[in-house]
């Protein structure tokens, strides 16, 4: 019977308990001013800049691979890392012996050729002299004549060898072919470096550090932005509180595709007179591809805003437009100028305002409306109510 009676009681208590909080928290609700229940920020007329934005790698404008095209032991080192060198100047030495004889050979070869020659001359005029005589036939004559010009054939051929030995002999000398600074030495003295299928490389020159370039790549929905000229703006990691500037010197139109993303490379020239800036550091290049002055702007959490009265259609609506949008976002898509809404507070009231976009950065949007002036409040989100842990809707409450 004691049970039977204490249930109800319990059950009443209870309902009593969550009425009550009901009743609290939609007086809480509606108590709210406006002011206080949704976060306001002003509309601001300014400045407003559009950026894209990519990573790059800062490199000279002139690198020169400087190699040998012949293979030998290195005998001699004259310049190292980081060493400024005028153009001709000796960088290196391959041991020249095998080239030495080598010449030494074709030069032999050209004093038997001229020997050949020579009696090849005096065997002509002497059948010559027979043959008008009669005492030769006209074939002995012919094969006088053919010796004579094989034998001036082989003094040529002698001496263009020569001048191939003695050209390897040179090109055992390595010499710069242009004046610039030594980026890179890849090579050490005593090393063999073997030019028989392809040229090694031993040196590589900066033709002008002050002087540089950076290549970037940027997706295909930001490329068509960007224009030769452009101002650029970028960073590196060894001057995190410095900004370095540019321009767009080049679009290449060779398109490159990775997992179905096209995109297209992009050379910035920048001047580097202080020479700080240094070959192979990663710049972070932002592009300012438009720019607008004195614009009504307003923060972007402005144009996601939406109030929670609106019917659930509607918010499926939007829903599904704000995920098609931050799909685009992801992909690197810019906004587009089009049409959105916004929220005033006039009155105590949200108002709804249909506003034309124009550029953003990312953080304000551009608004183009006659109905809005700087100074207007927008809405750019709800204050939640403020609970304690253990507590709902802010009412405390202990369970019996």
């Amino acid at each position: 019977m004691k049970n039977n009676f204490k249930r109800p009681l319990v059950l009443g208590i209870i309902a009593i308990l969550l009425a009550a909080m009901a009743y609290l928290f939609w007086q809480q609700k509606t108590v709210l001013k406006p002011e206080q229940r949704y976060k306001l920020q002003e509309v601001i007329a300014g400045d407003i800049a559009q950026n894209v934005s990519a990573n790059g790698t800062l490199s000279p404008v002139t690198l020169v691979n400087v190699g040998t095209q012949v293979s030998g032991t290195v005998k001699k080192l004259h310049v190292d890392f980081n060493d400024v060198v005028k153009a001709g100047q000796i960088l290196a030495e391959l041991d020249d012996a095998l080239l030495v004889a080598a010449a030494g050979q074709s030069e032999a070869n050209i004093a038997s050729a001229s020997a050949s020659l020579e009696l090849a001359r005096a065997n002509e005029e002497r059948i010559k002299s027979l043959f008008s005589q009669e005492y030769v036939s006209r074939q002995e004559l012919d094969q006088s004549l053919q010796a004579r010009r094989a034998a001036e054939a082989a003094l040529r051929l002698a001496r263009a060898q020569n001048d191939r030995d003695r050209a390897n002999l040179g090109y055992s000398v390595i010499r710069s072919p242009v004046a610039g600074v030594v980026v890179d030495r890849q090579v050490d003295l005593g090393q063999t470096v073997a030019a028989s299928f392809q040229t090694p490389v031993l040196f590589k020159i900066a033709q002008d550090l002050s002087q540089m370039q950076i290549y970037t790549s940027f997706a295909e929905a930001d490329i068509g932005n960007i224009r030769v000229g452009q101002p650029v703006r970028f960073n590196v990691d060894a001057f995190p509180n410095r900004s370095f500037k540019g321009s767009v010197k080049q679009l290449r139109l060779n398109p490159t595709t990775t997992q179905n993303v096209v995109t297209y490379n992009v050379v910035v020239e920048v001047e580097n007179p202080d020479q700080i800036l240094l070959p192979g550091m990663t710049a972070y290049v932002s592009i300012i591809v438009s720019e607008k002055k004195n614009v009504l702007t307003v923060p972007n959490a402005a144009l996601r805003f939406r109030p929670a009265a609106e019917s659930t259609a509607k918010e499926n609506s939007q829903a599904t437009d704000s995920g098609k949008e931050n799909a685009g976002e992801k992909k690197g898509k810019r906004r587009e100028t089009g049409t959105s809404k916004i929220y005033l507070l006039a009155d105590g009231q949200l108002k709804p305002l249909t506003v034309r976009l124009g550029i953003t950065d990312n953080r304000v949007t551009e608004i183009i409306s006659d109905e809005l002036k700087a100074g207007d409040q927008v809405v750019i989100g709800e204050h939640m109510p403020k609970t304690e842990p253990g507590s709902t809707g802010g009412i405390r409450f202990r369970m019996f």
